[in-house]
C-alpha cells in the first residue's frame, strides 16, 4: 500500500434530502454531513420491491414443480431464511463505509479482481432482473388497462429508468410510500387466495431433486438482493445502529418474499398455472380474486415492478460503475440507468413470447454466481474478524485469491452439479434425482479457498492497520 494513495474517495456535490434532484456522483462515499435517515427504513426499501407478481410466481413453481403445498412452503422458508441472513449482515456495511456493496467486495476481490462479480451484477441486476420483473409489471398493465403488452411494457420501464435516474432519495421515498399500499392490497388477496387453494392436493415427494431445483430458485430470488445490500443503507449516518439497518432490511426482505411465495404455491393449488402458449398466470392468480380486488392487484404489480425495478437499475449502474469507468462532470449513472434500462427493456420483450422457462432458468442462474461470491466475502469478514477494510476500498490494492476462489468455484459447481434445461452438470446426467446443488456447492468451495488461500494476507492487513 503506497503513502500517497488516499484511503477513501468521497462523492462531491451537495444532495442531503431533496427528493427531486438528481443525486451527484457515482461509487464514492458518502460524507458524514450527507447522511441521513433512519436504521429503520430499510425495512420498507426492502420490502415494497418483493410485493409483486414475480415473487407470487416464486412460490407457485414448487407445486408446479410437483411438490406438494407443505414441501412448497419448507422450501420457502429455507430459501428465503439463506438470503435474508447474508442480508443482514451486508447491509451493515453500508452506514460503516458509505459505499455501494460492490466497492466493498474489492477488499475481498481486489480493484482488478472485483470486475467478474461486479460484471456478473451489473447484467443480473441492470439487465436480467430488469427484464424479468419488467415482463410481470406490463402483463398486470396490459390486462388491466386493455392496452398491447409493447406499450404496456414502454409505460412502466419509462417510469422506472425516471425513478432510478433521479436518484437514491427518490428511490427511498417510492418504496415507502407505496408500501402501505402493496401491504393492503396484497395483504387481502392473500388471504382469499389462501382460502381457495387445497393444501392436501396429491403430490409426491420429489427429494431431493425438484425440491433442490426449487430451493436454488426461492433463494435465487431472496439472494439477488444481497449484492447490493449496502447500496440503500450507504447513506445512513454512521451514529446509526448497524444491526438495528441490518435486521430491518433482514425481516423486511424474507416477510415480503415468504408471504408471498407462499400464497404463490397456494394460488398453484388453486388454478394458477404456468407460464406457456396461451397461458396468463397474472389473470389466473387475479380470477382467484373478487373483480374489484383483481383491479387493486394488477394496479400493484404493476406498482411492485417499478419498485423492485427502481433498485435493480441503480444498483446495476452502480455495479457498472465499479469496473473503474470515470469520467469528469458527466452523469455517468443517470446516464448508465437510462442506457440500461433501453437494453432492459428489449430483453424484457424477447422474455415475454416464454417468460415461464426464461424466469426459471434466470432464478437458477442467479444462484450460480451468488453462491460463490458470497462464499469469498463471508471468509474475508470471518478472517478480518469485524476489523475495517476501508483501506482497502479505493486503493490500487489485489488480493487475486478472491477472484481465483470465485472464478473456480463458479465453473466447479456448474459443471458438476448444475441442472436446468440450458445445461445440466455432470452429476445430474449420471442421477437424475439428484437436483441442483450448484449454489451450495459454489459457496462451499469458494469459501474453503479463501479461507486456506488468503488466512496469511488478511492476518498480515488487520495487524498493519
Amino acid at each position: 500500500m503506497t503513502n500517497n494513495e488516499p484511503d477513501m474517495e468521497f462523492r462531491e456535490g451537495e444532495y442531503g434530502e431533496k427528493v427531486l434532484a438528481v443525486e451527484p456522483g457515482g461509487i464514492e462515499a458518502i460524507p458524514d454531513g450527507d447522511r441521513h435517515g433512519k436504521a429503520r427504513d430499510m425495512f420498507a426499501v426492502w420490502v415494497s420491491p418483493n410485493l409483486e407478481f414475480a415473487t407470487i410466481y416464486v412460490g407457485a413453481l414448487g407445486v408446479l414443480f410437483g411438490l406438494s403445498f407443505v414441501q412448497a412452503v419448507l422450501g420457502i422458508l429455507l430459501g428465503n431464511a439463506l438470503g435474508a441472513t447474508a442480508h443482514y449482515f451486508l447491509t451493515q456495511d453500508g452506514p460503516r463505509y458509505g459505499v455501494p456493496q460492490m466497492v466493498v467486495g474489492r477488499a475481498a476481490f481486489g480493484k482488478f479482481g472485483n470486475i467478474p462479480p461486479a460484471l456478473a451484477n451489473w447484467f443480473a441486476a441492470g439487465i436480467g432482473w430488469f427484464a424479468v420483473n419488467s415482463a410481470s409489471g406490463a402483463f398486470a398493465l396490459s390486462t388491466l388497462a386493455h392496452m398491447s403488452g409493447v406499450w404496456a411494457l414502454l409505460i412502466v420501464v419509462i417510469v422506472q429508468i425516471t425513478v432510478a435516474f433521479i436518484g437514491h432519495n427518490l428511490v427511498q421515498k417510492v418504496e415507502r410510500y407505496l408500501m402501505p399500499y402493496l401491504v393492503i392490497v396484497f395483504g387481502a388477496a392473500a388471504v382469499i387466495a389462501l382460502s381457495k387453494s387445497h393444501p392436501s392436493a396429491p403430490s409426491h415427494w420429489y427429494f431431493p431433486g425438484a425440491f433442490l431445483v426449487f430451493l436454488g430458485a426461492v433463494y435465487g430470488y431472496a439472494a439477488g438482493w444481497n449484492p447490493f445490500a449496502s447500496d440503500y443503507s450507504r447513506y445512513l449516518p454512521k451514529t446509526e445502529n448497524r444491526k438495528v439497518a441490518g435486521l430491518s432490511a433482514g425481516l423486511g426482505l424474507f416477510g415480503s418474499a415468504a408471504i408471498l411465495e407462499i400464497v404463490g404455491a397456494g394460488a398453484a393449488t388453486a388454478g394458477l398455472k404456468a407460464y406457456g402458449p396461451g397461458t396468463n398466470p397474472v389473470g389466473d392468480f387475479t380470477n382467484l380474486l373478487p373483480g374489484w380486488l383483481g383491479k387493486l392487484v394488477l394496479l400493484g404489480i404493476v406498482l411492485g415492478s417499478i419498485c423492485a425495478n427502481a433498485l435493480n437499475i441503480y444498483s446495476g449502474s452502480m455495479s457498472f460503475l465499479t469496473l473503474g469507468i470515470r469520467a469528469h462532470k458527466l452523469p455517468l449513472r443517470g446516464i448508465f440507468a437510462i442506457v440500461f434500462g433501453i437494453a432492459g427493456f428489449f430483453v424484457a420483450h424477447w422474455s415475454m413470447s416464454s417468460p415461464g422457462n426464461n424466469f426459471e432458468n434466470f432464478l437458477l442462474i442467479m444462484s450460480y454466481w451468488i453462491g460463490p461470491w458470497l462464499g469469498v466475502i463471508f471468509a474475508d469478514k470471518i478472517l478480518r474478524r469485524g476489523a475495517s477494510v476501508e483501506h482497502y476500498l479505493f486503493r490500487n490494492h489485489e488480493n487475486y485469491v478472491g477472484p481465483i476462489a470465485f472464478i473456480v468455484a463458479t465453473a466447479t459447481s456448474i459443471y458438476f452439479f448444475a441442472n436446468n434445461p440450458w445445461f445440466s452438470g455432470y452429476a445430474p446426467k449420471h442421477n437424475g434425482d439428484l437436483g441442483d446443488l450448484a449454489f451450495p456447492v459454489g459457496f462451499a468451495i469458494s469459501f474453503v479457498i479463501y479461507m486456506i488461500g488468503s488466512a496469511g494476507r488478511v492476518k498480515k492487513e488487520v495487524a498493519a492497520q
